[in-house]
């Protein structure tokens, strides 16, 4: 109640401040001023000029400014700000100031480029404004140009910059917040100290939840796991692998007791603390690591042996990379991920080939013709060969949508992360070949579909940012002005 009764008083308080500053100020000036003059350089051929003309010179500016809107129809990857001033040079030498370096005082110039799709704003040195401002203009018109809009998009990016070029400063979103701001930020620090242990206490709960959902299946299975290892064959190759993970299995399970035991004394405030989030999601990724183990040391155990499950056991060791051959057609139909028809192609082949395959070794299994490490050396054989496919093809499809090595590795990085979280989440998954070759390619559609998205994502949030520079050609112009793609 004391920390309440605190924080409603310095919100009080913000709000008189702000209430006391605008009462010592006289009314702001409404915008007035339309353009001095208005100047269309359409070469793109993009705007119905009946809609622009009479649009733009209803629009009213806090000071006299000179309007200046260029189009071009360049492509992507050019640099519109070496553009405009490329343009300005040899068209319009009066956009650009007497000692040849920044634009001219008093003008606002708007460029869009349609196909290469970019939106850039300039000004000069009397009517800048900051590139957080700069790039709210190009904002404001990106959903109509992403419509091809394009006469609509101009009018609202000529109307964003009219409300802030010469605002004055009391009207600014800045200084209006900033007057409450005792209050506004003794709430927010308060707020989200508040959010921050709840939410530290929820993903520790979840955690738990998760840890103590393997941790049981575990424990309840200690006794059939021992035996389980207790019988596979060491001089097996995966065996071999096998039996190394289970000699540190019964250390990580009283680890995850220890705990478990620890944690779950724990009240509200404790569960609050990074710390304690940080050791329950230690607890949960062994309690998972455990379970898949346990199950893979089953597995190993009947094919090894071909004990009376083995059957069951090779079914669920090849049903995960069965169900992934059966999403890659429709994975090679998506827009996004068609990629080249060569790589697509043999892609398709692979998987009619592996399919194929799984089904002859399980065949072979059964009438004793390949050893039970011959049939895994086989499955193991075709994770490798669809995964120098898939990645192949990944490259392919990268390549479709990068227009430069910093685009490739950042979509490259993405499709890295999402393979690297598909590994956590399949950690009770209970694969032999993952045991015994943590670091074999995982084949998972969904996960490259997500990766890839996650590129696409990636790349296209970069290429929205402002860029400032005027090229190669601008020489040492350091004139008001960015551009951003849409």
């Amino acid at each position: 109640m004391k920390l309440l009764s605190r924080l409603l008083v310095a919100v009080a308080l913000g709000a008189a401040i702000l209430m006391s500053m605008l009462a010592g100020l006289d009314a702001p000036a409404a915008l007035a001023d339309p353009p001095t003059s208005v100047v269309v350089e359409d070469t793109a051929g993009a705007l119905y000029r009946p809609q622009l003309d009479p649009a733009l010179a209803r629009i009213s500016f806090y000071e006299p400014t000179k309007v200046a809107v260029f189009t071009r129809a360049g492509k992507p990857g050019d640099n519109l700000n070496e553009a405009v001033l490329q343009f300005a040079r040899a068209s319009h030498p009066e956009w650009i100031s007497a000692d040849g370096q920044k634009w001219a005082d008093g003008l606002f110039i708007f460029a869009l480029d349609t196909t290469g799709r970019q939106v850039g704003t300039y000004f000069g040195e009397d009517r800048k404004v900051g590139l957080d401002e700069q790039k709210a203009i190009q904002d404001d018109t990106k959903d109509l140009f992403r419509a091809a809009q394009w006469t609509d998009g101009t009018i609202a990016g000529v109307k964003s910059a009219a409300s802030r070029i010469g605002r004055p400063w009391y009207l600014s979103p800045g200084a209006l917040i900033g007057a409450g701001a005792a209050g506004v930020l003794a709430l927010g620090a308060a707020g989200t100290w508040i959010g921050v242990r709840a939410w530290r206490r929820r993903k520790f709960a979840e955690a738990m939840e998760a840890g103590d959902s393997s941790y049981a299946s575990v424990t309840l299975k200690l006794e059939e796991t021992e035996l389980n290892a207790s019988t596979i064959p060491e001089s097996s190759s995966y065996g071999g692998l096998i039996l190394e993970r289970w000699h540190s299995f019964r250390a990580q399970h009283r680890e995850a007791t220890r705990l478990r035991d620890r944690l779950t004394a724990m009240g509200p405030r404790e569960r609050s603390r990074r710390a304690s989030l940080k050791d329950a999601r230690h607890y949960e990724e062994i309690a998972q690591t455990l379970d898949g183990l346990d199950d893979a040391i089953a597995d190993a155990n009947s094919i090894l042996n071909l004990g009376s499950r083995w059957h069951a056991a090779w079914s669920r060791q090849t049903g995960e990379l069965t169900e992934q051959l059966d999403g890659i057609d429709d994975m090679l139909a998506a827009e996004r991920t068609e990629g080249r028809p060569e790589t697509a192609q043999a892609l398709r082949a692979g998987a009619a080939m592996a399919r194929d395959r799984l089904e002859r070794l399980g065949a072979a299994l059964q009438d004793g013709t390949v050893t039970p490490e011959e049939a895994l050396d086989g499955l193991k054989a075709e994770r490798e060969r669809l995964g120098q496919l898939l990645d192949r093809h990944a490259v392919a499809v990268i390549d479709e949508h990068a227009k430069n090595q910093r685009e490739r590795d950042l979509m490259r990085k993405k499709l890295d992360a999402s393979t690297a979280s598909w590994r956590a989440r399949h950690r009770t998954q209970g694969s032999i070949l993952d045991v015994a070759y943590p670091g074999l390619p995982v084949i998972s559609i969904v996960n490259f579909n997500s990766g890839i998205s996650a590129g696409y994502s990636a790349v296209d949030s970069a290429r929205s940012s402002s860029s400032t520079g005027y090229g190669g050609s601008g020489g040492s112009f350091s004139g008001s002005g960015s551009s951003s793609g849409f």
